[in-house]
């Protein structure tokens, strides 16, 4: 028996069905929509995993760059070279809709599209590795910002996934299984008020043949 108190009606019963119904419908869509987040997801990470390793290494160059520029340069002079930066990036944002979920793109736009504008100093008083370095960190600043829009478009799939795990649960582990118990329990209740009724006929109508009989027997006598 339900752990909860159940009028065993069949209005009740159709209620019942007609819920069980529903959750099970709303069952399938979500398992579906799980599965499809969690393949997105799937894809996310792998991109996010290259990206990261693409980045990581252009990093490792800039940094060995700028290590062997500085080796080259005095330090006011590295530090006067890049003071002042000729370029500006305006970064935009707007969103994308994954499975109901409204994840981040990142797009900027550089204030000149010359690449020469990239170097904020002249060539002369400069090392050639300082120009590589600051060409590296140019490179990997689109990769860069790849990697933050997979990054977030991973941690929000990851909690879409999550909801949407929990309420597959509540549904196959609670509702439905309480629906189905419901069900079982009313269709059980009015299945012995059905023999319930037909016994009390079966005894008044064996109550009535009984009394016509004493009654012809007197009428007999």
């Amino acid at each position: 028996m339900p752990n909860t108190v159940i009028n065993p009606t069949r209005m009740e019963l159709t209620r019942l069905k007609g819920r069980l119904r529903t959750a099970r419908r709303g069952h399938k869509l979500l398992k579906d929509k799980r599965d499809e987040l969690m393949r997105q997801f799937l894809d996310v990470v792998r991109e996010n995993k290259a990206l990261r390793t693409r980045v990581e290494k252009g990093l490792e160059r800039a940094n060995q760059s700028f290590t062997v520029a500085a080796a080259l340069m005095s330090q006011p002079a590295m530090e006067e070279a890049l003071l002042y930066p000729k370029q500006t990036v305006e970064l935009e944002m707007d969103f994308q809709n994954i499975m109901s979920v409204d994840v981040p793109r990142y797009t900027f736009q550089t204030s000149s599209p010359e690449a020469g504008d990239l170097y904020p100093y002249g060539y002369a008083a400069t090392s050639g590795e300082l120009d590589a370095a600051v060409e590296a960190l140019g490179e990997v600043f689109r990769d860069m910002l790849a990697l933050a829009q997979m990054e977030k478009t991973a941690q929000l799939l990851a909690e879409e996934i999550e909801k949407t795990r929990r309420r597959v649960n509540g549904l196959e582990y609670k509702i439905i299984p309480e629906c189905e118990e419901g069900i079982r329990y009313i269709s059980m209740k009015l299945d012995e008020n059905e023999r319930s009724a037909t016994v009390r006929l079966m005894k008044v109508k064996d109550m009535i043949l009984q009394q016509a009989q004493e009654e012809r027997r007197a009428k007999g006598l």
